[in-house]
């Protein structure tokens, strides 16, 4: 007599449920990046509206006093054109670093993230989908930062438009650098202080004129991502645009942003499994 396992019999119960779960798994395709990009995205946006518009205020309020402190001080020229530059970038610093650096802790710490990992969503889009809503919040900001200040200095508002290229690299850079802080941090405390801490390197080193900063101050701000959206800003002021430096520095903020954003999925996956 032989003997013959239950689960291969035609009809068995267990052959039955392994058929039925394979078709239950069939069923269930994988979410793909973009469609679950776009629902992080707008749910993002969504809750965000009412809470981070008043702060939006606040940034750009910041920027615009930093500039009428500094039209006492600066006349015009190339000091001038890196104010209202790095005025203007301050407001996605301060919104994409600093604000996302806080909302990330805080979602580490109150176990958001778990809620995160049982949806069908792929982890970069969570981090890019929050990070693109937050950066959503900078663009009528700056623009009005940009604006104010060349009335302020006197300085042509002919290339403004190249802000629509800056604002979403510098964005992505500065999102990427602020999420990763925030899922880094052990402690969401922690992460508030790194987020403030990234904005006022920011503040001190894409506002100040880079002539007047010792050498191993122009290294830091060399390594700062939001640099090199002041300088291609910055660069678009003059009588006859080096655009092949503006389109270089454009470039560098976009390599910085792919990285940090890259960063910022692997500290997520690493943050969700804990």
């Amino acid at each position: 007599m032989s003997v013959v396992p239950a689960e291969v019999l035609p009809g068995s119960a267990l052959a039955v449920d392994e058929t039925a779960g394979r078709a239950a798994a069939e069923l269930g395709p994988r979410a793909r990046l973009w469609p679950s990009l776009c629902a992080v995205y707008r749910a993002q946006l969504s809750r965000a509206r009412v809470a981070r518009i008043p702060l939006l205020f606040v940034a750009t309020f910041q920027s615009i006093g930093i500039m009428i402190l500094m039209r006492g001080v600066v006349d015009g020229g190339a000091e001038a054109q890196a104010v209202v530059a790095g005025s203007a970038v301050l407001v996605v610093a301060f919104v994409a670093l600093n604000l996302l650096a806080q909302y990330f802790g805080q979602l580490r710490a109150s176990g958001g993230l778990d809620h995160y990992a049982t949806l069908p969503v792929p982890p970069a889009a969570v981090v890019l989908g929050a990070a693109g809503a937050y950066a959503s919040f900078t663009v009528p900001g700056t623009v009005v930062t940009g604006v104010f200040g060349c009335v302020l200095f006197g300085l042509p508002m002919a290339n403004l438009w190249v802000l629509v290229a800056v604002i979403p690299l510098a964005g992505a850079a500065l999102a990427g650098l602020g999420a990763a802080l925030g899922l880094l941090a052990p402690r969401p405390e922690l992460a508030t202080l790194l987020g403030q801490l990234g904005m006022s390197a920011a503040l001190l080193l894409g506002v100040l004129p880079a002539d007047r900063m010792p050498d191993a101050v122009r290294l830091a701000r060399d390594l700062l991502p939001s640099t090199y959206g002041v300088e291609a800003f910055a660069r678009t002021f003059a009588e006859r645009p080096d655009w092949a430096f503006v389109l270089g520095d454009l470039a560098v903020c976009g390599v910085v942003g792919v990285v940090s954003l890259a960063v910022a999925t692997w500290a997520y996956r690493r943050a969700a499994v804990r």
